[in-house]
């Protein structure tokens, strides 16, 4: 969900600016939440074209792969590649360009050579994680001698918020990743999900050629972007219980809690944090998730939180399972802050709606976008809690930060500055052009 989303978003402001979109999605889908998304969005934008990718089955081997249901769908996705070539140069009207995941750049370069079209990456993490993977290649991949990673014109980045793959140089993340870097020097441009003001520095640094030997493609930010059933999903959603309880609650006062798709935290760690919520003293509202995939999420909520939990803050917080429409849940007033896993998304989603953070990065990126949360003010990190699983997190440190973040003042303005600077950003960016040419 944390690459589908995007694009989603991004089909919908390219088809606004009269372009012709073609979307293609693999298939099968590996979560319930990825399938609603696609057919919801495919009903609300009828214009836009669907072309079906059916993947080839997955030959992952290595433990860490065969564990993880996305890893196997990434290397899925990478195996079936080689097939895009006539799927692409049949389609009519012919392609005028190619907007590529990143994680799909190297295949993608190959056939924007084959069909002589030009290809766009977009880049579905922080600028500042943009500019780790570009250095990569000239760092001591699997090594990591030294504390920190020092990469030209930025600040150094300590080697314990690298992902963690990076430290073995074999890892199939790891070669990946490698192997994809290199393509980017063929791309047109790079977009990113983030804006000026939240990334200065690193926006500068990689578009003015000091991160790599050569210089990258440029470096366009396009967001924060705008969910793309801002007024379709959120309307429909007007009469959920949970948005009517949000209604009764007091500006700034409920704690949002969500830990993304992706990943879910151990039973005992999620009792501890409604330990942590009950002695914050804090209203919450809660989205839960049981398990890895949420297709195998069975366990109700009285089952992961236990019932005495639930009677007794029946009056104080919501918990809910499955997919919610976030940024309706953000923008929505009685949301004063946000203990999150630091997904690049929901990072923006905070940032556009001036709403300060909790980072509790999980994998992956998260630490990277910890740290740009951190550095921008929009919110706090704590360190010493590692990656999400590595350590049991009591209650008491997780009711501690949630109630330091629920009254810092000088956090809440500095939020609904950057709320101003984001939807400014997007705004002077995406103004309807004139004389659009239907390009595809």
């Amino acid at each position: 969900m944390g690459h589908l989303a995007p694009f989603l978003r991004l089909a919908t402001l390219l088809s606004s600016h009269d372009c012709t979109i073609t979307l293609i999605t693999p298939t099968p889908t590996v979560s319930a939440a990825e399938s609603h998304h696609l057919s919801t969005f495919f009903s609300d934008h009828p214009h836009i074209h669907r072309l079906h990718f059916p993947l080839n089955p997955s030959t992952a081997t290595t433990p860490t792969e065969a564990d993880d249901p996305f890893f196997i769908r990434w290397v899925q996705i990478t195996q079936s590649l080689h097939l895009f070539s006539p799927l692409l140069s049949s389609l009519s009207p012919p392609l005028s360009a190619i907007f590529s995941d990143f994680a799909a750049s190297m295949s993608f370069s190959h056939v924007s050579e084959a069909l002589s079209i030009p290809y766009y990456v977009v880049f579905t993490s922080c600028a500042r994680f943009l500019s780790l993977l570009a250095s990569l290649p000239s760092l001591n991949v699997g090594g990591f001698d030294d504390d920190y990673v020092q990469i030209p014109d930025l600040p150094p980045l300590a080697k314990s918020i690298l992902p963690r793959p990076f430290f073995n140089s074999n890892h199939f993340f790891t070669s990946f990743t490698l192997s994809n870097v290199q393509s980017l020097l063929k791309a047109r441009g790079v977009f990113l999900n983030t804006f000026e003001e939240f990334e200065t520095e690193t926006i500068t640094a990689l578009n003015n050629g000091s991160v790599l030997s050569m210089k990258l493609p440029h470096v366009i930010p396009i967001g924060p972007l705008e969910s793309f059933n801002v007024e379709n999903g959120e309307k429909s959603e007007k009469g959920s219980d949970y948005l009517i309880w949000l209604d009764g609650q007091s500006d700034g006062s409920v704690v949002y809690i969500s830990f993304g798709s992706r990943t879910s935290m151990s039973k005992e760690q999620i009792r501890e944090i409604g330990n942590g919520l009950e002695k914050s003293g804090c209203a919450f509202f809660w989205v839960l998730k049981g398990s890895k995939v949420d297709k195998e999420d069975t366990a109700g909520i009285e089952e992961i939180l236990g019932e005495s939990f639930i009677k007794r803050t029946k009056d104080k917080g919501v918990a809910v399972k499955g997919w919610v429409e976030q940024e309706g849940i953000l923008s929505h007033p009685a949301i004063g802050g946000f203990v999150s896993h630091c997904g690049w998304n929901s990072v923006m989603e905070a940032a556009r709606h001036g709403v300060p953070l909790l980072a509790w990065p999980l994998h992956g990126d998260q630490k990277v976008n910890a740290e740009v949360v951190e550095k921008a003010g929009l919110g706090m990190w704590v360190r010493e809690w590692g990656w999400g699983g590595e350590r049991l997190v009591r209650g008491e440190e997780v009711g501690d930060k949630v109630r330091e973040m629920m009254t810092d003042e000088k956090l809440r303005r500095r939020g609904r500055e950057i709320g101003e600077e984001a939807r400014k950003a997007f705004g002077e960016k995406w103004q309807l052009s004139e004389g659009s040419n239907g390009s595809h």
